[in-house]
C-alpha cells in the first residue's frame, strides 16, 4: 500500500491543542459515553435481540479501522447484513440487498453503531470526530486530509450530519478537515444535537433524505 506523507501546518492543530481539545474533549468523552451506555442499555438489549432474530449470524460484526494517528483499532457495530453475501470494504447504502430487514431500520436510525459506545469509554473514540475508516480508505484523503487522524475518530461527525454517505468521499474529507481545524466545546454540542434531528428525520443533501 502506497503510504501518504502528510501535508498540513502546526498552526492546523491549534484547536487540537487548546484546554478543551487536550483535556476537557477527554472528559466529556468519558462522562458522556457512560451516560448514554446507561440509558442505551434498554435499546442494545432490544437491538441484540432484533437481530439474533432477524437472520443467522452473530449479534456483532467486528472490523477493523483506523483510528488516532492511523492506529488500527477493531470496531464494533451490530450485524445488519446477511453473513454470506457481506463485503466489508464496499459501502452498503440503505437500498443494498445485503441489508436485512432489521438491519435497514437500525441503519436508518443509526442502532447499529449503539456498541461503539464502549470505544469511547476505553478511549479508543470520541463522542464526537470523523469516523473511522477502513485502512484502504485513507487512500482516498489528499496529503492535506490526513489532519483528520490527528484526533480519535467519533461516533459521529461533522460530516455525518451534513449527508453522510450522501457526500462524496472528498466533501466527506473536507469535513473532517473543518471540523480538525475548528474543534470547540460549541461545535461538538452542536453536532450532538444535529445528530439527534438526523437520528429522527434524515440525512438530508439537495432534496434527498434517507
Amino acid at each position: 500500500m502506497m503510504t501518504i506523507e502528510p501535508s498540513y501546518h502546526s498552526s492546523d492543530l491549534t484547536a487540537i491543542n487548546t484546554f478543551y481539545g487536550r483535556f476537557g474533549k477527554p472528559m466529556m468523552d468519558r462522562a458522556g459515553g457512560f451516560v448514554l451506555l446507561v440509558f442505551a442499555s434498554p435499546l442494545l438489549l432490544i437491538t441484540a435481540a432484533a437481530v439474533t432474530l432477524s437472520s443467522p449470524g452473530p449479534v456483532l460484526y467486528r472490523q477493523v479501522r483506523l483510528g488516532r494517528h492511523r492506529r488500527p483499532f477493531y470496531i464494533y457495530k451490530f450485524r445488519s447484513m446477511v453473513v454470506q453475501n457481506d463485503d466489508p470494504a464496499k459501502q452498503a447504502y440503505l437500498d443494498d440487498p445485503r441489508i436485512t430487514r432489521v438491519g435497514r431500520l437500525i441503519r436508518r436510525v443509526k442502532l447499529d453503531e449503539l456498541p461503539q459506545i464502549w470505544h469511547v469509554l476505553t478511549g479508543d473514540m470520541s463522542l464526537v470526530g470523523p469516523r473511522p475508516t477502513l485502512p484502504e480508505q485513507m487512500q482516498n484523503c489528499t496529503p492535506s486530509q490526513l489532519i483528520r487522524y490527528e484526533v480519535l475518530p467519533g461516533l459521529t461527525g461533522w460530516a455525518q450530519v451534513n449527508g453522510n454517505v450522501l457526500l462524496s468521499v472528498y466533501d466527506r474529507r473536507e469535513h473532517d478537515v473543518y471540523y480538525v481545524k475548528h474543534l470547540s466545546l460549541l461545535f461538538d454540542l452542536r453536532i450532538l444535537l444535529m445528530t439527534i434531528a438526523v437520528v429522527l428525520f434524515g440525512e438530508k443533501v439537495k432534496g434527498r433524505a434517507w
